[in-house]
């Protein structure tokens, strides 16, 4: 609590509620730029009210007993005010009102105002919100649900009990309790953060919650398929047509770093001519809203050509027959059975593959591989990237043939060539 904060109370006359000749007086507590007013159920003749004193004028009767009652207000909502400060409590215009009249405030709850954000962000969705974020928010509500029904037997926790303990159970009962690991974990609870940092914007709440925890992260080895296994995927003849299909979308996203919510919304309109006279797709990825002009590699160029008079394409105008995502994941592990591919094949394993198997280890720059993946920051396409084995060996033997070269009888090391 800030000692510099001070409170004022003043009172003023409703001129514009006058009637037969009076209007009422109302009171105004304003605290660190928070203001609330209630009336005071007294009236006086507006030609008889000092605004620039907040009283009444005169010396009469009447006007003693109102501008005493004025005094009286005044002296109480300051009572209040210093045994709050002298007991360290949490002081808002709203507080004081409440304790003038002997009410104490209802505070806000986390789940109503954990609601209250997700309700606004639904109605945000398609404006500056994706859809997937909204569900996540809804779903990290639902866990804190089940967490205070099943470990606290409460259907509701107010803003002022959340404390790192109440977190620190959260973050038990997430990954003991209902198995989620770890990195999960860590973003349901960011959620969580996000939500209590908006109470604190709002002063519904006084401490931050999360003051003394901080979110760590693991270290995920992403799976990616390797050079042999797209040539394996791509030579893979299929006898039903909608694994055949879905391999094909599978490996467009391979050669052009797509992920699904990206691919499945591509149109005819998406593809241009480039800077460079080749055909390019202009977009902006849906979960960022950040450009991804990607430049079409031959592979993915075939695969656009192969649909391009494909029934469903040709009614909507998309580029490719994308099925729903849990359809596609679904025919992918089908697909990885028929080709004996021990990963876990599903679309953003695609993504993953783009930057490292096809970009970043034939050489092309990180900095070029952020730009095509749509990120914002390098930190997010350091994550995608994993240095293969044979890049590693590609780059020494380049610093091999740099540094040991035949020049004036010096030992040749690179006797592989």
């Amino acid at each position: 609590m800030n000692p510099n904060q001070t409170v004022s109370v003043i009172f003023w006359c409703y001129k514009s509620r006058e009637s037969n000749g009076k209007a009422p007086l109302m009171c105004r507590i304003t605290y660190n730029c928070e203001r609330v007013q209630f009336g005071i159920r007294c009236s006086v003749n507006p030609k008889m009210w000092i605004n620039e004193l907040g009283m009444v004028k005169g010396i009469n009767a009447e006007a003693k007993e109102i501008n005493g009652k004025l005094d009286s207000i005044r002296r109480e909502i300051m009572k209040h005010y210093n045994m709050m400060m002298a007991m360290d409590q949490f002081i808002s215009a709203a507080t004081l009102k409440a304790t003038y009249f002997g009410v104490e405030e209802k505070h806000k709850g986390l789940i109503e105002i954990f609601q209250y954000h997700n309700d606004q962000m639904k109605e945000l969705i398609g404006i500056d919100v994706v859809k997937a974020t909204h569900t996540k928010f809804a779903t990290v509500l639902s866990k804190l649900v089940s967490f205070l029904k099943k470990e606290k037997n409460l259907k509701e926790i107010s803003l002022k009990d959340l404390d790192h303990k109440f977190i620190t159970d959260f973050e038990y009962y997430l990954k003991a309790k209902e198995g989620i690991g770890h990195n999960t974990t860590m973003k349901y609870i960011r959620n969580v953060k996000k939500v209590t940092n908006m109470a604190l914007a709002n002063d519904w709440i006084s401490k931050n919650p999360f003051g003394n925890f901080k979110c760590s992260w693991k270290k995920v080895i992403r799976e990616i398929l390797s050079n042999e296994e797209l040539i394996e995927l791509a030579n893979k003849d299929f006898e039903m047509e909608r694994l055949s299909e879905v391999r094909d979308i599978f490996l467009f996203c391979c050669y052009t770093g797509y992920a699904f919510i990206d691919v499945e919304k591509l149109t005819k309109n998406d593809l241009v001519i480039g800077i460079d006279g080749g055909k390019w797709i202009y977009t902006n990825r849906k979960k960022t809203g950040n450009s991804s002009n990607v430049p079409l590699l031959p592979p993915a160029m075939e695969i656009l050509e192969k649909y391009k008079e494909h029934s469903y394409c040709e009614l909507t105008g998309k580029l490719l027959p994308v099925k729903s995502n849990q359809k596609m994941n679904a025919y992918l592990k089908e697909i990885a059975i028929l080709c004996k591919i021990t990963k876990p094949l599903t679309m953003h394993i695609a993504r993953h593959t783009f930057a490292t198997t096809v970009t970043l280890s034939n050489g092309v720059p990180i900095e070029t591989v952020s730009k095509l993946l749509g990120h914002t920051k390098l930190q997010t396409t350091q994550i995608y990237a994993q240095v293969l084995e044979n890049k590693v060996s590609y780059d020494m033997n380049i610093l091999k043939d740099k540094m040991f070269s035949t020049k004036n009888d010096e030992i040749i090391l690179n006797e592989a060539k």
